[in-house]
């Protein structure tokens, strides 16, 4: 089973899910509803997101098999949001995956990308992953940000890779290696010296994630 930490940077703290966490969980997601739901993850053939309960109780049976480590974020004491390491790889692979949201009334405050780093460091530190990917609809400016100020690194554009808000949608990948920030992703972000050049998208996926398959 996976040990989830809790970590903090000035007013930015993550920690473990709880399932006393439904209720705030719950209440954050139906008064963002209109700000999340274009970027929310769905299962072909439901129209429905199961229950705030169901997802906690089923990302805590995921930490217990080593498959993910999920987190709350809290600002200044309270709930605004939540970060999942997912598709968790150990061996050969070492990888994971990065997902996150975060109310609308805190973004746009550095919450995000610090939550990020500080989990990204966690994985390299605490699991021994080797990479950690971020991937992207290109419709998500705000995200793309984000991937911009932590200097990763593009990586490709995936087709219809994640069923997202009732399709399957494109998406941009962008990751990071351990060897690529040897002091750190967050100490990356707090110095301000992150590349944010790594993260360009060339002018071709750009296009073709404006292009529907035929």
């Amino acid at each position: 089973m996976i040990f989830v930490p809790s970590l903090n940077h000035g007013d930015v703290y993550v920690r473990s899910i709880r399932p006393r966490d439904t209720r705030p969980l719950g209440k954050l997601l139906k008064a963002n509803r209109s700000w999340l739901e274009k970027w929310e993850a769905t299962i072909p053939g439901y129209s429905a997101m199961p229950p705030v309960g169901d997802i906690i109780r089923s990302l805590l049976r995921l930490a217990r098999h080593n498959q993910a480590a999920p987190f709350v974020i809290e600002y200044k004491g309270d709930v605004v949001g939540q970060i999942t390491v997912s598709g968790l790889s150990f061996g050969s692979l070492a990888s994971g995956s990065i997902g996150y949201w975060i109310s609308q009334e805190v973004a746009g405050r550095g919450i995000t990308p610090t939550a990020v780093a500080l989990v990204a460091d966690w994985c390299f530190t605490g699991l021994g992953i080797h990479r950690v990917e971020i991937c992207i609809r290109p419709e998500n400016a705000a995200s793309l940000r984000i991937v911009r100020k932590l200097g990763m690194r593009y990586e490709g554009l995936r087709r219809r890779f994640i069923h997202i808000d009732g399709d399957w949608r494109d998406h941009f990948c962008f990751a990071v290696t351990i060897d690529e920030v040897p002091g750190g992703l967050l100490a990356r972000l707090t110095r301000g010296t992150a590349d944010e050049r790594l993260a360009d998208i060339p002018e071709a996926d750009l296009i073709a994630a404006r292009t529907p398959i035929r």
